[in-house]
C-alpha cells in the first residue's frame, strides 16, 4: 500500500510532497495548487510541478502562509448525519471537523455524504490519504445499505456482474443480505470511490437508498466508537494497523 517516495538527494524534497507533509492537502491537491499559482518558493509563484526545495533553507508558502510541517495526527469518527465531508459549503451546514477536537488542521479521507453515516478517518497526513483513497490502491470499503424496495436475485447479479455507471463497467465485489426474512437491507464492499457510487449502482436497478452506513474504511471499523464519537490513533497504531492489513 505505502508508495515508495525517492528524493533528489539526502536534503531535498519534492514540493508536493513537502506541502502534504505540512498537513495542508494529499499530494494530488498540492499539485493543483502549485498548478493555480497559489504556491511560492523564496517569494517567487512556482507553477512547474515536480519542482524539488531544500525544506531547511527554502520558504515555502501556500496562499501567502508560511509552512511549517506539523505533528501528524489520525482520528477515527463514526460520522453521523447532518454533517458534510467538504471543505467549503455554500449552505454554511456542520462540517465533520468540528466533532474533532483539535488546533491542527486537519481534513477528511475521502468523503460521506450529507446523511450517510458510519466511519471517516480524518487527519493532516496527506501521503496517508493518498494512500487510502487513490484508485490504485483499491482499498475496500464496506457499506450497510437500507433500501425502499426489495433486492432481488436477479438485481444481485446484475451488479455483482457489472453494469455501467460514468462510461465504465462498475460492479459490487460482494454484497450479502442483512436479515434472513427481509430483502431490503443488504451489505455491499467495493473499492470506489466515486461519489455517490453506492447509490447510483442500486438506482440502475430501480431502487433507492434510504439508509447507508460505512461500517469499515480498509482495516478501520466503526467497531466501539458510538455515532457522533471519535478516538485519536496513534501513528504506530496507524501503519500496524495498514501493515497487518496488506499482508
Amino acid at each position: 500500500m505505502r508508495k515508495k517516495t525517492t528524493m533528489n538527494d539526502g536534503s531535498k524534497i519534492r514540493l508536493n510532497k513537502y506541502i502534504s507533509e505540512c498537513g495542508i492537502a494529499s499530494r494530488r491537491k498540492a499539485d493543483e495548487m502549485i498548478e493555480q499559482g497559489r504556491v511560492t518558493i523564496n517569494g517567487k509563484t512556482i507553477t512547474k510541478l515536480g519542482t524539488v526545495i531544500d525544506p531547511v533553507n527554502d520558504l515555502v508558502k501556500v496562499d501567502g502562509e508560511s509552512l511549517r510541517k506539523e505533528k501528524k495526527v489520525y482520528f477515527l469518527l463514526n460520522k453521523p448525519k447532518g454533517f458534510i465531508t467538504t471543505t467549503k459549503d455554500e449552505k454554511n451546514r456542520p462540517n465533520v471537523t468540528e466533532l474533532i477536537n483539535t488546533n491542527l488542521a486537519i481534513f477528511p479521507v475521502g468523503r460521506l455524504d450529507f446523511n450517510t453515516t458510519g466511519i471517516l478517518l480524518l487527519t493532516n497526513d496527506g501521503d496517508f490519504a493518498q494512500q487510502l483513497t487513490h484508485p490504485k490502491f483499491k482499498v475496500p470499503r464496506i457499506y450497510n445499505v437500507g433500501l425502499n424496495n426489495d433486492f432481488t436475485g436477479e438485481m444481485k447479479e446484475k451488479l455483482l456482474r457489472g453494469v455501467m455507471l460514468d462510461r465504465k463497467k462498475s460492479k459490487f465485489e460482494s454484497i450479502e443480505y442483512l436479515t434472513k426474512n427481509k430483502f431490503d437491507k443488504v451489505q455491499v464492499v467495493t473499492s470506489e470511490g466515486r461519489n455517490h457510487f453506492v447509490k447510483r449502482m442500486f438506482l440502475t436497478v430501480g431502487l433507492q437508498v434510504r439508509t447507508l452506513e460505512r461500517v469499515a474504511f480498509g482495516p478501520f471499523t466503526i467497531e466501539n466508537i458510538p455515532q457522533g464519537k471519535y478516538v485519536e490513533v496513534s501513528a504506530k497504531d496507524i501503519f500496524n494497523a495498514m501493515n497487518e492489513y496488506n499482508r
